[in-house]
């Protein structure tokens, strides 16, 4: 064995000693390259259309891009913080849903005292989403939790000032848009990041079984009132058309008698005045033609003579029968 001049062990074979400088040299390059390939892996980053990427560079905020493939700087310069904009996200007031599916009720939430002083159990079901990434991210530590508590708040005060009947029964939407225009509000003046969608009241029920048959009884009466309503609009339906009809009808009967009676006074008027213009002109003579007519439509069939005071019987002075109508 001999050892060379760095103190190295090496066969005496021929065997060349390690180059130490050289690996060494290796080692630098194979790191560099690697942080080199790190940094590279590292600079982009993809936002899928669901979300917005909020761009701090140093901790600062300096961008917010939208659904894409991005540019970074590495190692920590810039970080991109992905979120949700796109996606309705709920919150559960009053129960939770299990893994199955089951509503499990939760009591310290749902039950509420209303205006009358009765007690309920309400529960709602609440729709929300991310309308500022950057106020989301930075403006609060737990923005859910602020809106949950929040909206809340808000169910407790419309509850509390609605009436047992209302809450149970038909007033449950108003109260879900009192709630919402509440909540909306309030929302905007926090300035959050999140923006209510819907809020709905998913059940009320009173406490008691007894007090739930009750009200039962009442939606019920209520339901039969319904359908007795829209079987009489039915019925109303059906027999207005045919009511009107009969009136129109009516009407037209009794436009036409009213004409007919007009027509018929008109015509009487006619006669009148033609009758009076021939008396006008011969007094006597239409004296005794109005008599002799009077005569013949009294006694129809009757053959009229006139004496013309000579003695002897002829007939009608006038044609009297075409006169009156005869044949």
């Amino acid at each position: 064995m001999q050892y060379n001049s760095s103190g190295f062990y090496s066969y005496a074979q021929g065997k060349k000693p390690f180059d130490w400088q050289k690996i060494k040299k290796w080692v630098i390059f194979g790191a560099i390259a690697l942080v080199v390939l790190i940094g590279i892996l590292t600079c982009f980053y993809t936002v899928d259309d669901k979300q917005q990427a909020v761009v701090t560079t140093f901790g600062k905020v300096t961008d917010v891009t939208d659904a894409g493939l991005h540019f970074k700087w590495p190692f920590g310069i810039q970080q991109a913080h992905k979120v949700d904009v796109n996606v309705y996200q709920k919150i559960e007031l009053g129960y939770t849903t299990d893994s199955k599916g089951n509503a499990v009720t939760n009591t310290s939430e749902s039950t509420m005292i209303t205006g009358d002083y009765n007690i309920v159990n309400v529960d709602f079901y609440v729709e929300y989403k991310i309308s500022d990434p950057v106020q989301y991210l930075y403006s609060s530590t737990d923005p859910e939790t602020i809106l949950r508590n929040l909206i809340q708040s808000q169910v407790r005060n419309v509850v509390g000032s609605s009436t047992v009947d209302s809450v149970l029964t038909d007033g449950k939407e108003n109260i879900q848009m009192q709630v919402k225009e509440l909540v909306t509000q309030i929302l905007e003046e926090y300035d959050i990041g999140l923006t209510l969608v819907d809020v709905r009241i998913q059940d009320a029920e009173p406490p008691t079984s007894e007090v739930i048959e009750a009200f039962k009884a009442v939606e019920t009466a209520k339901q039969t009132a319904e359908a007795v309503v829209n079987e009489a609009k039915a019925y109303e339906n059906a027999q207005v058309p045919a009511a009107e009809a009969q009136a129109d009808k009516l009407r037209q009967n009794a436009e036409y008698l009213k004409q007919k009676r007009i027509n018929e006074a008109l015509e009487a008027v006619a006669m009148f005045e033609a009758m009076y213009e021939e008396y006008a002109n011969d007094p006597d003579i239409t004296r005794a033609r109005m008599y002799y007519e009077a005569i013949a439509e009294i006694l129809p069939g009757v053959t009229i003579y006139i004496n013309t005071g000579d003695g002897q019987a002829v007939d009608m002075l006038l044609p009297l029968e075409s006169l009156v109508g005869g044949n």
